[in-house]
């Protein structure tokens, strides 16, 4: 029962020095023989730096100099954390720590890859404007991944370090980490499960822009569709096309009798797309 967890910090002064208190007193307490908390202060600007270095418990500080992303800090600590259990919470209060103990038992007793902490819990205070894109996102992770998606991009989750490092090159500086490794992890059909757990309100301002970071999230599942199972992505394209193609070839023989451009240039790129991702598909398993 080891656990190192990564706490990216930007612009938290408010409520970090009581996210790392509160995660060390609950740490202590548990039956975890060896922890170590990773704070990692992705160039802040308010008092953040100074919360964390006035709070009295032990912690490993990693200052960034640059506001570098969300992403970019988890890697930070991926880098330098000493234990093979990896956990990453956020700083702003909207997680249930206290329960990070009792996934970590059921993470090592069920011998699994990546236990997320599943927002659907009886206290979950999410705003509506974000469920919305995030329904269609989770719809998409659902057909490339080809399981039941419980929480996509849930910020409070434990996973194994060794096996996180094989998609690092995979994982985005931005908000994105937490889908990409669940994507990742799916995709490549190690063990994940999910953990029921509640969500609060946040304390400050949250960083995430909904239209911008949505636009990124589909971006994201497509290049991972791409990446992992490309006929799924390709698929859907050549299907349509072929609709298209056989509507164009009933109408010019039933009603012209000639073949129109359309009647011949349909056919060739639903071909064309098809055998694209047929050599994507060979790619990616090679």
């Amino acid at each position: 029962m080891n656990l190192s967890i990564l706490v990216p910090v930007y612009n938290e002064g408010n409520a970090i020095r009581k996210t790392l208190e509160d995660l060390n007193n609950i740490l202590t307490k548990s039956n975890i023989n060896q922890f170590e908390i990773i704070a990692i202060n992705d160039g802040s600007t308010d008092s953040t730096l100074e919360e964390i270095m006035a709070s009295n418990i032990e912690i490993e500080l990693i200052n960034h100099k640059t506001n570098k992303g969300y992403g970019a800090s988890l890697k930070t600590g991926l880098r330098i954390a000493k234990y093979e259990n990896i956990a990453i919470t956020d700083a702003d209060s909207t997680y249930p720590n206290h329960r990070i103990p009792e996934m970590l038992e059921y993470y090592t007793a069920n011998k699994l890859d990546m236990l997320i902490g599943a927002r659907i819990g009886g206290n979950v205070s999410y705003p509506v404007i974000k469920k919305i894109p995030k329904y269609f996102i989770v719809k998409l992770a659902n057909y490339i991944s080809g399981t039941k998606i419980k929480d996509i991009n849930s910020g409070l989750r434990i996973f194994n370090k060794d096996i996180a490092k094989k998609f690092y090159n995979l994982y985005p500086d931005g908000f994105s980490f937490t889908t990409t490794i669940t994507m990742s992890m799916l995709c490549k059909s190690y063990e994940v499960d999910y953990f029921p757990i509640d969500y609060y309100n946040r304390e400050g301002k949250s960083k995430i822009s909904p239209v911008k970071d949505t636009a990124g999230f589909f971006n994201l599942l497509s290049k991972i569709a791409i990446y992992y199972n490309p006929l799924k992505f390709f698929l859907p394209f050549v299907g349509i096309l072929l609709v298209i193609s056989i509507i164009f070839l009933i109408r010019d023989v039933s009603y012209t009798g000639n073949l129109s451009q359309s009647s011949v240039l349909f056919p060739i790129l639903t071909i064309f797309i098809f055998l694209m991702g047929n050599i994507a598909d060979m790619i990616s398993k090679k």
